[in-house]
């Protein structure tokens, strides 16, 4: 399993905090602070400050600080919306192109995260799903989709691993995947390409858990 560098160590916590409501919407964070909470360098806070802006969870304001963002249910829906797209259209193309030895490094993902899900780790499984999903950007044989899809997938980050706190979500999610890799692996375009979608927008479909979680830390 690929080591967590101390700034993706760091953002996975700062991510948590704010999803919790440790951190609340218009909370400034201080790095100086950070540093000393974390016992680590400014580097890595300011590495993982950055990350969040770019998912949304913050906004960092020139001489001011940075502050925790307000969440937009709407923003967040639609960027799950065109992730969809873009994972079923990978998918599809994965279906098409993708060489034995990716094929072997999505099983040995797989199998990452059947262990996760047993251990029943979140975290564990999303960086194993994380790996499971770039094996198919990486399979498409379009570098621009391929791009665009981990882009995109940095940004949703937070709140991808907020989803697989839902009740038996990990294990849902297992056989999503399962059901992704068999049509790929068959060539069945249409149906890796309907799988991955309807795996990503099944999080949109489950936005009420997410959203009632906001909702609580806006208002207490």
């Amino acid at each position: 399993m690929a080591r967590v560098t101390e700034s993706q160590r760091v953002r996975d916590t700062l991510e948590n905090a704010v999803i919790d409501g440790r951190y609340r919407p218009g909370d400034r964070l201080d790095p100086v602070r950070l540093a000393e909470e974390f016992g680590c360098s400014r580097t890595p806070i300011r590495e993982a400050l950055q990350a969040l802006e770019r998912s949304g969870l913050v906004q960092i304001k020139p001489k001011q600080g940075t502050f925790v963002t307000h969440f937009g249910v709407s923003d967040l829906a639609e960027r799950f919306e065109v992730m969809a797209e873009l994972e079923g259209m990978a998918a599809r193309l994965a279906a098409r192109r993708i060489q034995p030895e990716a094929v072997r490094a999505m099983e040995i993902a797989l199998t990452e995260c059947e262990e996760q899900a047993i251990a029943a780790d979140a975290d564990g499984y999303y960086y194993a799903n994380a790996r499971f999903h770039g094996v198919i950007y990486e399979s498409c044989g379009n570098e621009y989709l391929t791009r665009q899809s981990f882009d995109l997938k940095k940004v949703l980050q937070p709140y991808r691993r907020l989803q697989l706190r839902v009740p038996d979500r990990m294990r849902r999610s297992l056989a999503e995947h399962r059901a992704i890799a068999d049509a790929i692996v068959a060539g069945e375009q249409d149906m890796a390409e309907n799988a991955a979608r309807e795996h990503v927008l099944v999080q949109v479909h489950e936005f009420s858990e997410l959203v009632r979680t906001w909702r609580t830390i806006a208002s207490n």
